[in-house]
């Protein structure tokens, strides 16, 4: 390796130096505690200590940095206290997630570092949202994200580079190409000569680097990152390396040819560099002797410490506690005037008032800026607001979401409008998986409202129709809005974009233009958990959420002498039990009608909820209705057989003759 072509000082080479051999010391040290069984898992980055602490150094210390799990260097060269890194990794209580995950499946905002979580994609997008946050606010930084060469067959990598290419984000999307995506070579991995090459896809920069030359990585990065704060752009960097030990430890490298490990051994980072630090004479015997003494000692003395610290103790209540941000509501009362308008106006000036109200609020989606999107909520919004803010996004759900993370770590809100919510399949796991969890894991709060147009009885078919909120009310981590009412579709969503917890936020595409109401001009804001009685009776409670409010209002109608308590309950998480319980109590019989299809839906949770703590008060069982178990057909005949409209009145007198 070439260490000469660098203007670097003496005092930065050693620091150089320094960095990587203590994440180098502290590994050795951690494969002997894992022989000892004194640590549970390990993965090593022996040999790519260059990159992580290259990267780390050329970076501000006010920069984003979202590492990976061979990345020790990025966290040991910001600084971050041994202890916590030990007891993080032994899950204590003084590590960073309350020994609710681990090795490196942390952030910490302090040390403006973004961990990862195992589904590795997800951090690509991440990066995107608070590069995007830097261009909005102007504040000249860069954004470092890493990820393998393995994870640049995953689709987030591909929808991150598309986003950040478009957008022109400052964001550098570092690769560690170390030769094997656990045992799978590369070879097997992907087709082009260099990852590196993919960049021509995006029309991205890109770089090929050394990464186990620590001066190329520092002072071409250094360069790179100079360059990226003063003209805002993505940047490709491949970094060619090696992973010496397995995957992780017990894994091994049984299936790395022998041959190919020397070759590398061979191109170690520290061993190279000190070797040219002794050659010119800028680091000698003693000064090495001070430099492992002092960085050993640190090691010892930290571990003693957390050792010593007790096993980590909660409560049932301390986890539950936790997985949302405490929301504190903000209320903001209706006033007397009022106008009549539909279920989609609502929408609309909840989102409209919202935006003037938080300037910081961004809004992401397919077609939603001049073209107002399909259902044109946001008609206007770009004239009123700037594109800056109302922003038309590639077709690339999970990278969206993603990015909607990204803003809310640096401090910003954002909306994601799925164009239908069948389509959120395609950002199933950042949203069930990242947004969920992370306020659990390391308390960063996920301050993200996805908008989701859903529903059947508009002929549609099986990919335009879906009601799918049972895929989320079952995520803890999530809240779940679905109204049926104009003026709860505005004061509720007002309240989903000032909670700073992640909302998925469900509006019927059957109610848009076809339900009406007297609804406040005004801003204003209507509590989570609290159902609303749409009706008040003595013979049967029937609990039902959007469309199914309307349909279970037409059997009434049309069924006078039928005396029941109609309780639209507005958010399925939080549930309002309260007013379930109070009803079921005085009426003895209940039933529970869902569009969505019946197994695993939300009516077979509230069933057995009421079976559970109302049985003895209950004159007949619970009776659940929804739609058939088939997807949601297109032609009108098929579509009126599968909706649960078309039996409820059938089920209702059934139980009422009980």
């Amino acid at each position: 390796m070439n260490f000469k072509k660098h203007n670097l000082s003496h005092s930065v080479l050693i620091d150089l130096y320094k960095n990587m051999l203590k994440p180098r010391l502290i590994e050795e040290k951690m494969l002997v505690l894992l022989r000892q069984g004194k640590i549970s898992k390990w993965f090593s980055g022996i040999g790519q200590e260059a990159i992580s602490v290259g990267v780390t150094m050329a970076l501000n210390t006010d920069e984003y940095i979202l590492p990976m799990h061979r990345n020790l260097g990025v966290f040991t060269t910001r600084n971050i206290p041994l202890k916590r890194l030990f007891a993080q990794w032994q899950g204590k209580a003084s590590g960073f997630t309350k020994g609710r995950d681990r090795s490196f499946h942390f952030g910490t905002q302090a040390f403006k570092i973004v961990g990862m979580i195992s589904h590795l994609g997800p951090q690509l997008g991440v990066a995107d949202g608070i590069a995007l946050a830097s261009k909005l606010k102007k504040l000249n930084t860069v954004t470092a994200v890493f990820t393998g060469e393995g994870g640049t067959s995953e689709g987030d990598f591909h929808e991150a580079l598309n986003v950040a290419s478009v957008w022109q984000l400052p964001v550098l999307f570092c690769i560690e190409n170390n030769g094997y995506g656990l045992s799978t070579p590369t070879n097997e991995q992907y087709n082009c000569e260099h990852l590196a090459d993919r960049a021509l896809g995006y029309d991205m920069e890109s770089h090929i680097i050394d990464g186990n030359n620590i001066v190329e990585v520092f002072t071409m990065v250094s360069d790179l990152a100079k360059s990226v704060r003063e003209n805002p752009r993505p940047i490709l960097l491949e970094f060619k390396t090696f992973r010496i030990r397995g995957h992780e430890e017990a894994s091994g490298t049984k299936y790395v040819p022998n041959e190919l490990i020397e070759a590398w051994r061979a191109k170690d980072p520290i061993e190279n560099f000190r070797n040219y630090l002794f050659e010119d004479t800028i680091l000698n015997e003693d000064l090495e002797l001070e430099i492992v003494e002092a960085i050993s000692n640190d090691i010892e003395a930290n571990l003693q410490l957390v050792f010593e610290e007790e096993e980590i103790k909660s409560t049932i209540s301390d986890e539950l506690s936790d997985v949302f941000k405490n929301a504190i509501y903000q209320e903001c009362k209706p006033d007397i005037n009022t106008k009549s308008i539909r279920f989609v106006d609502g929408v609309k000036e909840g989102l409209k008032q919202s935006m003037e109200r938080h300037n910081d609020l961004i809004i992401l989606g397919q077609d939603i800026a001049e073209y107002g999107g399909v259902f044109k909520i946001t008609e206007g919004f770009v004239e009123q607001f700037g594109k800056d803010r109302v922003r038309n996004t590639p077709i690339c759900e999970s990278a969206i979401v993603e990015t909607a993370m990204g803003l809310s770590i640096v401090g910003m809100k954002a909306i994601v409008e799925m164009q239908f919510a069948d389509f959120v399949s395609s950002g199933f796991n950042p949203i069930v998986n990242y947004l969920a969890k992370s306020y659990y894991r390391w308390q960063q709060e996920a301050n993200v409202v996805i908008r989701m147009p859903c529903g059947g009885d508009v002929g549609a078919g099986p990919f335009h129709s879906q009601t799918n909120e049972a895929w989320f009310t079952k995520t803890p981590g999530l809240k779940v809005v679905y109204p049926a009412f104009p003026y709860d579709a505005k004061g509720l969503l007002n309240t989903a974009i000032n909670d700073p917890n992640p909302v998925l936020f469900f509006e019927h595409k059957a109610l848009y233009r076809s339900i009406r109401q007297d609804v406040p001009t005004n801003y204003y804001t209507l509590s989570f958990g609290k159902a609303s009685a749409i009706k008040i009776g003595d013979d049967i409670t029937i609990i039902s959420y959007g469309a199914g409010v309307h349909w279970a209002l037409g059997t009434l109608e049309a069924n006078p002498e039928i005396s029941a308590d109609l309780i639209d309950l507005r958010t399925l998480q939080p549930l309002d039990i309260e007013a379930i319980f109070t009803s079921v109590k005085k009426t003895g019989k209940a039933i529970i009608l869902q569009e969505d299809s019946l197994f695993g839906g939300i009516a077979s949770d509230i069933s057995a909820i009421i079976m559970e703590h109302c049985f003895e008060f209950l004159d007949a069982p619970v009776k659940r209705v929804a739609s058939l178990e088939t997807p949601i057909p297109f032609a009108k005949p098929l579509e009126d057989q599968y909706l649960a409209k078309c039996r409820f009145e059938e089920a209702l007198k059934t139980l009422l003759a009980y």
